[in-house]
């Protein structure tokens, strides 16, 4: 198996897409309570998604990763098209459902959310190139998995529940992943990341520190979710890493 290979299958089995309450949301299985916490803590990550694009892209040297970002970044903000923006497709399914936006904006995050949103920040704006090119893989690789669960979740309780719920923000996200994955298969090509051309492009350092960014944001999602879990007596709580101590480990990487 080529890097990227093994580097996908490992995305594509961790908790970060596997666990318990993606498994039960899949099933619709969450109260209204449960459902609104759901809706405005992944809020968070609609509105500053964005933001931590372009940490990450104006921190890239590569010129051809740089390309690929930009692709993602500009499809995150409607590919020019205004009312395809996603933040503004999630304020649509925010107000669908009754939640105000001024009040989505306001409340508090979670613990966990909070941790997942800076987590993100600073490994998206490292300035080893390994390690956010990482972290993006990681995300981008594990999301068609995760509206996979979403959907039909949020399709059974349009159905029973809510029904001017407007799926949009999610629908919409699901038919673009597949390019997403495309670019950061690209990007990884850009640096060797694929094929033979691996060991000698990609250093062993780099390997570590691209398998540390896609681990450690995967690592954080998990935390997001299980933060949302209320039955969660059998998560590690040893994860994810605190966002300081990701900081502290991030500054401490070298080449």
């Amino acid at each position: 198996m080529s890097f990227y290979e093994h580097v996908r299958a490992d995305v594509l089995r961790h908790g970060a897409i596997n666990n318990t309450y993606l498994t039960r949301f899949q099933a619709g299985e969450v109260t209204d309570r449960e459902f609104r916490e759901f809706a405005v803590e992944l809020y968070s990550f609609a509105r500053f998604f964005p933001r931590i694009l372009a940490a990450q892209l104006v921190n890239t040297e590569d010129e051809a990763v740089a390309d690929e970002l930009t692709k993602v970044l500009y499809s995150e903000l409607g590919d020019g098209i205004v009312k395809h923006r996603h933040e503004l497709l999630y304020r649509n399914f925010l107000r669908s459902i009754g939640i105000d936006i001024h009040d989505a904006m306001h409340t508090p995050m979670k613990p966990s959310t909070r941790a997942y949103i800076q987590g993100m920040e600073r490994l998206y704006s490292s300035r080893h190139h390994a390690t956010a090119l990482g972290a993006s893989f990681g995300l981008e690789n594990m999301a068609i998995t995760m509206w996979d669960h979403l959907i039909p979740g949020l399709a059974w309780l349009k159905q029973v529940r809510y029904p001017r719920m407007d799926m949009t923000y999610f629908t919409f996200h699901r038919q673009l992943e597949s390019s997403h994955e495309r670019a950061m298969e690209h990007a990884m090509e850009a640096v060797g990341g694929t094929g033979v051309k691996v060991d000698a492009t990609m250093s062993e350092q780099e390997q570590r520190d691209f398998r540390f960014g896609m681990n450690a944001v995967l690592d954080y999602l998990e935390g997001f979710w299980m933060g949302l879990e209320r039955k969660a007596s059998g998560f590690r709580r040893s994860r994810p890493l605190p966002a300081r101590q990701l900081a502290s480990e991030l500054r401490g990487q070298s080449h």
